[in-house]
């Protein structure tokens, strides 16, 4: 389970992962979950796919078709038209299994009638989901029973998600064995060799160079986060007059990243916020950068604590902010305090 703020490169590391297992033999599927979609609508047809792909592989296998017929079962019980998931499957189903209603059991059944049929074909089935934070508890929750099933039976179907921060305690408050079961890597801003490194090369190997000076500027500016490198390290380039890239080409450049930024990475965010919770995110950055304390908050507001708290839980239901540790808020996305202020300039209780 990665974890990491926005824009540290969780999805393009999640990808690189599923380029990986597919080069090792693995059938890969790739998932993002969503807020306006079940778990459940968004693997049947990944899962349709790989049981035909499998069925084709060599002569008909009985494990296989028995997992067709658990999936049958397992649609049967959701409250989803067949038309809604967007294909037909002409298979009786398996009945009694994966069709209770119980979607921890049901979801594990369905995973053991794939993965027997992944073993039986001697392959392995990689899961990959991403923004795995937006699965409802309940998902959640089945999931992770559903892969505690796949390592006490020692079966080929591993997953590999990636998420806000939250995922963590999220993950071991739906299942207390979640944390020996996963590992949670933390993804977060490069390293300051790193983003020297990433500036670097890339212009190097097009017959550029940037100036150190310049390097240690979008550095700074960055905060070594790979998204913001990537954007100051384009627009710099696009200022530059010549195959070297300077200080004053970074400087030239500022205004229209952050212009950039604004319109497009940190609006998108913006945009889904209700007034309360814009005025909650204002405060958090009136405090400056780092983790206020949510009593601080409530302070800066001029309100008492417990009469926010649906707006903080809102905020961090929507993936706004997390608290890395008790008591504490932060935002998930880097240098999101900074637009706060540019984007309410006057902070009003």
């Amino acid at each position: 389970m990665l974890v990491g703020l926005r824009g540290v490169g969780k999805t393009v590391l999640l990808n690189e992962l599923g380029r990986h297992a597919k080069t090792v033999g693995c059938h890969t599927i790739m998932l993002e979950a969503h807020e306006g979609k079940s778990l459940a609508a968004l693997l049947i047809p990944h899962l349709r796919t790989l049981l035909f792909e499998l069925n084709r592989a060599a002569n008909i296998s009985e494990k296989v078709r028995r997992s067709l017929g658990v999936l049958r079962s397992f649609i049967g019980t959701l409250k989803i038209k067949i038309s809604e998931i967007e294909f037909g499957l002409d298979i009786e189903p398996e009945r009694g299994t994966a069709d209770s209603g119980d979607l921890e059991v049901d979801l594990s059944n369905l995973f053991i009638s794939v993965a027997e049929a992944a073993q039986d074909r001697k392959t392995v089935v990689a899961l990959l989901i991403d923004e795995i934070q937006y699965l409802s508890e309940k998902e959640l929750s089945a999931l992770i029973m559903a892969m505690h099933k796949m390592q006490q039976l020692q079966l080929p179907l591993i997953l590999i998600g990636a998420g806000l921060p939250i995922l963590t305690r999220l993950a071991g408050e739906s299942k207390s064995y979640a944390e020996r079961l996963f590992e949670f890597p933390v993804i977060g801003p490069l390293s300051s060799s790193d983003a020297q490194k990433a500036l670097r090369e890339p212009v190097r190997n097009a017959g550029a160079k940037f100036a150190d000076d310049a390097i240690k500027e979008v550095t700074r500016l960055t905060q070594g986060y790979p998204y913001f490198i990537q954007e100051w390290g384009y627009q710099a380039w696009n200022y530059a007059e010549n195959t070297s890239i300077k200080l004053g080409d970074v400087k030239k450049s500022t205004p229209t990243v952050i212009k950039r930024l604004d319109e497009n990475f940190f609006r998108v965010r913006f945009d889904r916020l209700t007034p309360s919770e814009k005025k909650y995110l204002r405060a958090m950055a009136h405090l400056g950068p780092g983790a206020p304390r949510s009593g601080d908050i409530a302070e800066v507001l001029g309100v008492k604590l417990n009469s926010v708290g649906p707006t903080r839980a809102n905020l961090i239901n929507k993936g706004m902010i997390y608290s890395p540790t008790y008591g504490d808020m932060a935002f998930t996305v880097p240098l999101f305090d900074e637009f706060m202020c540019r984007a309410i300039p006057e902070f009003e209780k």
